[in-house]
């Protein structure tokens, strides 16, 4: 395939809380570039969309069935498709998807055996690594929000017994910590923030800390047992080990909240294997991220061989942005757009050779260049 011809847009078959799609803004844009567009029957319905609101007069879209949707020179989805379902795709297409290569071998070996031509939104990088396809503020602030929701429940008008200030501690520097840094200093919310202020709250502590601190157990131990909520932003350079071992989470205060927006996953049998940044904790997702230390759920999320004896109430969503999915949506396809005119100018083949800011990105972010950087 050089360039594109049409697009394919197949349903998130996910959790019922996931309702993010593609809105039909973003569908127009691209029909507008001379795209042939294919919806999966049903598409939006979820968020309340229909058929009618993606359809415009001169513009070639139109309803298909699943398997067509995914037969197409471009297929964009915004979680990645099962793994049986890549055999949907027509070898030398290009599938747009968040893929993480890093963390999911299998996937990665699936998608080259099928000689599929994929783009990993969460690789797609400036000169510089930033992530240009991404809303690490919505998962920072999605995250804290809801921790303190559940900190407001235990201690009205965010007061502690004590007196003293709420303390959290980040671990991560990275986007998600400057973010959930900034989130935990306003309570996770604004409004919430401003509303304590009016009362006289003690406030909010927040540190952060790198691994030259989270690799030495004693300095973690006296900073736990000081803190309210441990939010987890780290990205490993080796995830088969854990950053903080389940044992270490008994030095927390019993009403502590963990505050999982890492969200790596457990695939004990990968090669490497990959275990959560914080051990003996359960991944959530929309339909539930709130996990309370007596759910009977806890052990059915984490692997037999994982020690979870030692638990606080852990909050995890695999997705948090789509908490406010058409806000989610909305900031995405911004950010989107131009990337998309180049893939649609040079096609898949033309991105290794791009001099232009948004090809190189693009480039970054292909499985040839994960391959090629891997080796």
């Amino acid at each position: 395939m050089s360039i594109p011809q049409c697009v394919g847009f197949p349903a998130m078959l996910e959790e019922a809380g996931e309702k993010r799609v593609f809105l039909p803004r973003f569908v127009h844009w691209l029909a507008e570039q001379g795209m042939s567009i294919s919806l999966e029957k049903g598409y939006g319905e979820k968020l309340g969309l229909s058929f009618s609101d993606y359809q415009f007069i001169g513009l070639d879209i139109v309803e298909t069935r699943r398997e067509e949707a995914f037969q197409q020179d471009i297929v964009m989805i915004l979680r990645s498709p099962k793994m049986e379902e890549f055999s949907l795709l027509r070898r030398g297409s290009v599938l747009i998807s968040m893929l993480h290569y890093g963390t999911r071998p299998q996937r990665v070996s699936r998608l080259k055996e099928l000689g599929i031509n994929a783009l990993s939104l969460d690789s797609i990088v400036d000169n510089g690594g930033v992530r240009l396809v991404q809303n690490m503020k919505a998962v920072a602030w999605n995250g804290l929000e809801t921790a303190f929701d559940i900190l407001e429940e235990r201690f009205p008008k965010l007061r502690k017994d004590s007196g003293e200030p709420f303390r959290v501690l980040v671990m991560g520097s990275g986007m998600v910590g400057q973010h959930a840094f900034d989130a935990a200093t306003k309570f996770g919310s604004r409004t919430r923030n401003e509303a304590a202020m009016r009362q006289s709250s003690p406030g909010v502590i927040a540190v952060g800390v790198g691994r030259n601190i989270t690799s030495d157990p004693a300095q973690m131990e006296k900073m736990l047992r000081e803190t309210d909520v441990l939010v987890d932003t780290t990205m490993r350079s080796d995830p088969s080990r854990p950053i903080v071992p389940n044992a270490w989470l008994a030095w927390l205060p019993a009403h502590a909240v963990i505050v999982d927006l890492a969200v790596d996953p457990y695939l004990l049998d990968g090669e490497p294997p990959v275990v959560r940044g914080i051990e003996g904790i359960p991944q959530g997702n929309l339909d539930q991220y709130i996990f309370h230390p007596d759910d009977p759920k806890w052990t059915e999320k984490i692997p037999e061989s994982i020690p979870c004896d030692v638990r606080r109430t852990s909050i995890s969503c695999y997705s948090w942005p789509g908490i406010r999915p058409e806000e989610c949506m909305k900031h995405y396809e911004l950010q989107l757009k131009p990337l998309m005119q180049e893939l649609l100018h040079v096609g898949y083949e033309g991105l290794a050779d791009s001099h232009y800011h948004f090809g190189r990105a693009l480039y970054r972010g292909s499985l040839d260049y994960f391959l090629k950087e891997s080796t």
